[in-house]
């Protein structure tokens, strides 16, 4: 199968984390949505990130539905919680890290390539405002976890969605968020990028 799109969308490098953590073989192609928009097309009409390829040549969209193909279909195990309490409690940390996504991406379209005469700014405070309050409640999380990770001491899907929506958040505009103003984050996003799964999927300086 092939996973694909480049690392430094955090939709496309969450499912390569959790390709290496559910130990899936892969081949991972860098196309781009803008540069490469003819040839993704030629592959999915639907030229979105991430796509990933089966085997058959029927092709997935969406980061989370990849991945619960993936558990259900491929792996045959799971990065999510069990329990109802902890399943549920994944589902929101998961849903907070992959809004502060959306608001970042919609940032980019907005200010990187919208022509600034025509650049809505309520609509870009907006967006800011919403990814403020998202990286907020990741820090609370991480501030409130008792174990190593969100749920314990075994990392979960919502420990890699988390740290992947804060490198992201960083690695785009340090100055949109200030690291100095969410230290948990910080130390937590390190930890994680330590990890030989998140080194395999490098999102790069």
């Amino acid at each position: 199968m092939q996973l694909i799109g480049y690392l430094e969308s955090p939709f496309v490098r969450r499912v390569a984390i959790s390709l290496e953590f559910l130990g899936v073989e892969y081949e991972h192609r860098e196309l781009s949505i803008f540069r490469d928009f003819d040839e993704f097309r030629a592959i999915n009409p639907l030229v979105k990130v991430p796509t990933l390829v089966l085997d058959n040549g029927q092709a997935l969209v969406d980061s989370t539905l990849i991945i619960d193909y993936l558990e259900k279909h491929v792996a045959g195990a799971s990065l999510m919680p069990t329990g109802a309490a902890d399943f549920q409690r994944a589902s929101q940390h998961i849903g907070t890290a992959l809004v502060a996504m959306e608001k970042i991406a919609g940032l980019i379209y907005e200010t990187g390539h919208r022509p600034a005469d025509r650049q809505y700014l309520p609509w870009v405070e907006r967006l800011r405002t919403q990814l403020n309050g998202a990286i907020e409640l990741m820090e609370s999380a991480v501030k409130q976890r008792h174990g190593i990770w969100l749920l314990g001491d075994e990392i979960s899907q919502a420990d890699i969605t988390t740290a992947v929506a804060w490198r992201f958040s960083q690695h785009i505009d340090a100055s949109q968020i200030d690291p100095d103003d969410f230290p948990a984050l910080v130390a937590y996003s390190e930890k994680a990028e330590r990890l030989p799964e998140f080194i395999a999927c490098p999102l790069g300086d």
